[in-house]
């Protein structure tokens, strides 16, 4: 797989990996695991357990293969999300892509253990790539709440509308998280993202009964 400006990369198509167990705990570990006591994503939150997510976590930050997640749309921009492992500097970059170019725009990253890096993306602007998949013949993601959820690091609104809350969690259920926590999780990974105040003093995991 070649993409412009990563022809040094080890590149290798990761779509697959996003039907697997431990994959999403992995992926938003990744992206927000700096993040202080209960805040930090944990397994349990996306239906998954501690093996499997440590697993996956071997095979997006290898260095031997940095995993590409192709979000193709069918008008206007679509997405590309690489898992870039360089020894020392591991990173996750979102790159927009044009039907009618081959390069690709750099719109954000997201190094291990701090926040985003570049201009992001608005909410509607996400959610535009994220609604409009491509022919089924595109190499790419094509389930919508997958590309929602791969595309929902690079979102740059301090603020979003209230709808936001429950279709994340719509989204998170569509990808295997417990129904009965799903809000809980969208509304700390919104936090996480938007840097907004929790919601009560006592704000604590999903899983904590608070």
């Amino acid at each position: 797989m070649l993409i412009q400006g990563y022809e040094d990369g080890p590149l290798v198509a990761g779509e697959s990996l996003t039907t697997r167990p431990g994959f999403w705990s992995s992926y938003f570990h990744r992206i927000f695991g700096d993040e202080p006591g209960d805040a930090r994503p944990v397994p349990e939150w996306f239906g998954d357990d501690a093996a499997d997510t440590d697993a996956l976590s071997e095979v997006l930050c290898s260095p031997e293969h940095w995993p590409v997640f192709r979000v193709p749309a069918a008008s206007g921009p679509g997405a590309v999300v690489i898992c870039r492992n360089m020894p020392g500097e591991y990173g996750v970059d979102y790159l927009l892509t044009q039907p009618d170019r081959s390069d690709a725009e750099p719109v954000g990253s997201r190094e291990d253990g701090s926040g985003l890096s570049g201009t992001g993306l608005t909410w509607d602007r996400l959610v535009r790539i994220a609604d409009t998949p491509s022919s089924p013949a595109a190499e790419g993601v094509e389930d919508m709440s997958v590309r929602l959820l791969l595309l929902l690091p690079l979102l740059g609104d301090a603020e979003v509308p209230e709808a936001v809350e429950p279709r994340l969690s719509a989204a998170l259920v569509s990808a295997g998280a417990p129904r009965d926590t799903a809000s809980d999780t969208a509304e700390h990974l919104l936090t996480c993202l938007t840097d907004r105040s929790r919601h009560d003093p006592d704000w604590a995991s999903p899983l904590s009964g608070a």
